[in-house]
């Protein structure tokens, strides 16, 4: 093979690669975290958001100054606690989703494992705010194989618990803000004209609302409920002007019964600059049986 056909190998492999949707960790917004064994290969992944504090609570001291974050720089700051038992960490207001920064600790007096990993996890609606750390000895003989198939159970329900208490949370980031409609500094534009039923949509769009921080997008939908089945959000995907697509995250507190109102809110933390628009925003339930268009989305200067 000669070295002309390998480069264009490898550049279509690259540019493949760079046209994959964004994909985002399967960290859990857990409230728990068991350590188990030092020779464990599980590496607890914590989630964070950007500009939202996440507090580690240790059952076992830190020793002082026994901290390591790699990169540091990726972290507004973080504090470790007098007595050693927590560790706040601050991602920084751009900290995108799928982002991983490595914390290292190490624990004072001769408990084992004497120093633990955990991965800090970008995710804009799974932000785990306060997450108690308990850490275990070695136990004694052949009673370690029972702990640590006991430790992978508790394990898997902790996980399985997070996820369902992160449907039931509210979403981190610009999304965030959309849905608690708070700080103002933050610039929205009301979208009056894309508001009714387009064509093909399955719900009613009431209000409509656009909100943009320098590279994060969302929009707030006000939507009412007009068929005889509950509808819930699975997805949702913003088509630009130059038809360039970008798939958004889609968060919903609860399913839409038929006849009520509700609020979804759909964003991305990182959007092409700049997006021509007016653009096209799709959101589909399971299966896509159902779906609901907006059209004419526009959003507010990044200025």
């Amino acid at each position: 093979m000669t070295r002309g056909v390998l480069l264009c190998l490898v550049l279509l492999s690259r540019s493949v690669r760079a046209a994959e949707p964004q994909r985002f960790s399967d960290c859990a917004a857990a409230s728990w975290v068991d350590l188990g064994d030092a020779s464990s290969p599980f590496v607890p992944e914590v989630c964070v958001s950007p500009d939202q504090p996440t507090t580690l609570v240790f059952d076992t001291p830190v020793a002082w100054g026994a901290v390591k974050i790699q990169p540091e720089e990726r972290l507004a700051d973080w504090a470790q606690g007098r007595e050693g038992r927590s560790l706040m960490v601050l991602p920084r207001a751009e900290f995108p989703p799928g982002e991983r920064v490595k914390l290292s600790v190490r624990f004072s007096g001769e408990a084992e494992p004497v120093w633990v990993e955990f991965w800090l996890v970008g995710h804009p609606a799974r932000s785990a705010r306060r997450v108690e750390v308990s850490h275990h000895t070695r136990p004694p003989g052949g009673t370690w194989r029972e702990a640590a198939e006991a430790r992978s159970e508790a394990r898997q329900c902790q996980q399985d618990k997070a996820r369902l208490l992160a449907e039931r949370e509210a979403p981190g980031g610009l999304m965030g803000i959309a849905w608690l409609e708070r700080d103002v500094d933050r610039r929205w534009q009301e979208l009056s004209q894309v508001g009714g039923r387009s064509p093909g949509s399955a719900l009613h769009a009431t209000k409509v609302r656009s909100y943009r921080h320098a590279q994060s997008v969302a929009v707030r939908l006000h939507l009412l409920n007009g068929t005889s089945a509950p509808w819930r959000v699975a997805g949702a995907v913003l088509t630009d002007g130059a038809g360039r697509k970008l798939e958004l995250l889609a968060w919903q507190q609860a399913p839409l019964s038929p006849g009520s109102r509700g609020v979804v809110v759909v964003g991305a933390q990182r959007a092409p600059a700049p997006l021509r628009c007016p653009c096209e925003i799709e959101l589909w339930e399971e299966g896509r049986a159902r779906t609901v268009t907006l059209r004419q989305v526009a959003f507010p200067s990044a200025k």
